[in-house]
């Protein structure tokens, strides 16, 4: 017999053994992260029916399943406390290991480019102390990074391109910055592993990460879904168009474990404040259903300051105070401000690592019990006017309102005709957690602004300097 023969059939063989062995999604794979102390989902597929052994080197306990006819099967394992690095095998008669494990805390990290942004930057457009966290990085450090490839479908997607990295300076220097930053202070807190899946895209519309079912359900005649029914999609911008990021980079990773999400992203959805309160309403509960968790944690970015084409005009404010409700309105939410860290002259400010420390301070507090950290900004509670001069009153989640002695700026002021003029002289009350306004243009004050333009900047914290966010008294259209 021929030498071509002996080949094909070891190919054979080869294929046949392949065939046998368990599969399983890219998002499970060596050095990845596994939410401690938790029953954390497993699943791909083997041989149909046949009898699946998931066997973990932090237990002897092994668990068993069965595939179904189509070799599909899918599992809940405990995990320990936090630790590692681990293996666990998989095994329908043919075994396959995964190595380098650690158990520890994991969060999913979405929205467009400023999540996107890695910690090397854009093209000109830098991140403030990459080179000294790059240099640092180091596989002794646990931190584990995980990012999606941009794909947008008409379909759910099974699978996407992504892999679990350690935390090497090539990997560190290609990851989210506002991931990294936030998984770093984590890290260091808590004193356990800590991974971050980056599923994100810039210019992107939340719309496009919220499936169909739940746009269908809220947002009925409000989106063009004919694509959908065509089943072809589109080529221009598909990353603004609903449902497709679902689809392509979300769905792949449904139903691997996580604590929470982190979320940066509203800029493509400047203009239509109203309708995107509404939207991430519906985008957290979404995200809580398909992982069959209520109660998960939503921390949320505000867009920071910037010119755009009119740095006078309002959008960014509306955007803002509706990214603002939406924290205070979903449960177990919370909000980063960024007044205080935009940039006139990118979208993309350098300042990364306050956003990932700010989203760290909420989940510090708020998810893991730490005392003494106040991570929730000041937030406007009512306005009064007294002999023409205006008093705001906050709600301060701390020691007080700042700075003292100092007059503050961004405030305007309007009578009944709606039209607003800079405040002659705003200031801290005696209590610290009110600033009285007074405005000698408006005799008869009637609303108040707050750094409500594109372009703004923060003069008002509180004492852990968590800027005030931008807000408004008067409830005036768009």
């Amino acid at each position: 017999m021929s030498r071509k023969f002996f080949l094909s059939i070891a190919a054979a063989l080869v294929s046949l053994a392949a065939a046998a062995r368990v599969q399983l999604p890219n998002i499970i794979g060596d050095n990845m992260v596994l939410q401690r102390e938790s029953k954390v989902a497993l699943w791909g597929s083997a041989k149909a029916n046949a009898k699946v052994v998931i066997a973990p080197s932090w237990t002897k306990a092994k668990t068993s399943v069965t595939a179904d006819g189509d070799g599909k099967w899918s599992a809940r394992i405990q995990t320990p406390e936090a630790g590692g690095p681990y293996e666990i095998s998989f095994s329908d008669g043919e075994k396959t290991t995964l190595k380098n494990i650690l158990i520890g805390e994991v969060w999913f990290c979405g929205g467009q480019s400023n999540m996107e942004m890695p910690v090397k930057g854009f093209s000109g457009q830098p991140v403030e102390g990459a080179l000294d966290v790059i240099m640092d990085a180091s596989p002794a450090t646990p931190i584990r990074m995980c990012t999606s490839k941009r794909n947008a479908s008409c379909t759910p997607a099974e699978e996407n391109q992504l892999k679990w990295q350690e935390n090497t300076p090539e990997a560190v220097a290609n990851t989210s910055s506002v991931a990294y930053f936030f998984a770093r202070q984590l890290c260091r807190t808590l004193g356990v592993p800590v991974g971050v899946i980056s599923c994100n895209w810039g210019g992107s519309a939340i719309e496009a990460w919220i499936s169909k079912d739940y746009i269908d359900r809220d947002f009925k005649g409000e989106f063009d879904l004919s694509y959908l029914e065509q089943g072809i999609t589109p080529k221009n911008r598909p990353h603004q168009k609903p449902t497709l990021l679902f689809n392509g980079m979300v769905k792949p990773i449904v139903p691997f474990t996580f604590k929470g999400i982190i979320w940066y992203q509203g800029e493509t959805n400047r203009g239509r404040a109203e309708q995107y309160l509404r939207l991430s309403k519906t985008y957290v509960e979404m995200m809580r259903a398909v992982w069959e968790n209520p109660e998960m944690p939503f921390y949320a970015v505000q867009i920071a300051p910037y010119r755009y084409n009119d740095p006078e005009d309002f959008k960014s404010g509306f955007l803002e105070e509706a990214q603002m409700k939406a924290a205070q309105q979903i449960p177990h939410a919370g909000i980063a401000t960024t007044l205080d860290i935009g940039d006139p002259y990118t979208i993309h400010p350098a300042k990364k690592k306050e956003v990932g420390q700010r989203l760290a301070a909420l989940a510090l507090e708020n998810d893991y019990g730490f005392k003494g950290i106040h991570s929730r900004a000041p937030e406007f509670k009512e306005m009064t006017v007294k002999d023409g001069k205006i008093i705001l009153s906050f709600d301060v989640f701390g020691d007080s309102l700042a700075p003292i002695s100092k007059e503050l700026e961004g405030f305007e002021v309007a009578g009944a005709d709606k039209t607003f003029h800079k405040a002659t002289s705003a200031k801290l009350g005696k209590d610290r957690k009110s600033v009285e306004i007074t405005c000698d243009a408006v005799p008869e004050p009637v609303a108040v602004r707050y750094a409500f333009r594109n372009l703004s900047s923060a003069s008002i914290y509180n004492s852990m300097c968590l800027p005030v966010g931008p807000f408004r008294t008067d409830d005036w259209d768009e």
